[in-house]
């Protein structure tokens, strides 16, 4: 696909205009995100209700249509931390992409697991990349830059963020306690299941489909009971997708449209932290499903 194109995810629709006046500096973009979006469980504000349930906005133009309707007034703004918008890594990620595409940079998410939150714990996480014209370069844009963190947020490092597919292969040789691979130490949603679905989470942002972390489709379960062979192959493909190798991206796009199993359908089932039952929404209506 070409990076340089918004998705239906990613497309800021009406609120396009807005994304004219950023910053074209990767700093100056990632500043004015992180005042548009709070991390809806980095400890700031306590969400609930209504104001929880943003977290669930699938779409860029979802985002910034609560943002708008919140605070109407260009994105560059400083928000109140009370007023900008309940989100997670995934939010602040897509919401940097669509601005860089808008500008007509290659960009994409990448999901995987960060090591640098927590000594000893790797937090599933979603960052951004973009094509510089020579390497894609990783950004970190949910965090503030500050030496602490031993890298520049700005262009990460092999290491300190691993992609989904790598991390499976780890565990699957071995090298890995997949029990420290998660969303939180304090919670139960952790392990080699969690792995291989993010595996398919990365497949699922790497060909257009940036969906919540939550979102649940295809093959993906809760635990290990089935053959395994299928996650290896996808996770070689994309790591070789990652070293550039051509045959493997191809062999991997084609994989990825013709298999019910990597790819979501028309709807999604959303298993979403704010609690309850999971339900069913329409990707195409965006409506949730009343009796799905």
């Amino acid at each position: 696909m070409n990076y340089a194109d918004q998705t239906p995810y990613s497309d800021p629709g009406q609120y396009a205009a807005l994304l004219d006046a950023l910053p074209t500096d990767i700093p100056g973009l990632t500043a004015v995100i992180r005042s548009v979006v709070i991390h809806y469980r980095g400890g700031e504000v306590e969400f609930t209700g209504e104001r929880l349930e943003e977290v669930n906005n699938r779409w860029v133009e979802a985002i910034l249509a609560t943002d708008q309707q919140r605070n109407g007034c260009p994105l560059a703004e400083p928000r109140k931390l009370e007023d900008r918008v309940a989100g997670c890594c995934r939010d602040f990620a897509l919401l940097l992409v669509a601005a860089l595409r808008h500008q007509g940079v290659p960009a994409r998410t990448r999901i995987g697991f960060a090591s640098y939150f927590n000594p000893g714990w790797n937090y599933d996480h979603v960052i951004a990349e973009y094509f510089n014209g020579e390497r894609w370069v990783r950004v970190e844009a949910q965090i503030e830059p500050g030496e602490h963190w031993g890298f520049d947020v700005h262009d990460i490092p092999a290491g300190p963020f691993r992609s989904a597919a790598e991390v499976w292969q780890a565990y699957r040789a071995g090298e890995i306690d997949p029990d420290l691979y998660g969303v939180s130490p304090d919670l139960d949603i952790r392990g080699g299941w969690f792995i291989r679905d993010y595996v398919f989470l990365q497949a699922a942002h790497l060909h257009g489909d940036e969906l919540l972390l939550w979102d649940g489709w295809g093959a993906m379960a809760d635990d290990l009971e089935m053959d395994l062979a299928p996650t290896d192959e996808l996770a070689a493909l994309l790591v070789a997708f990652d070293n550039g190798d051509e045959s493997a991206t191809a062999k991997l796009a084609d994989w990825y449209r013709s298999d019910p199993d990597l790819h979501p359908g028309s709807t999604i089932e959303v298993n979403s932290p704010t609690g309850g039952a999971p339900y069913r929404v329409d990707l195409k209506t965006r409506e949730r499903l009343v009796n799905g």
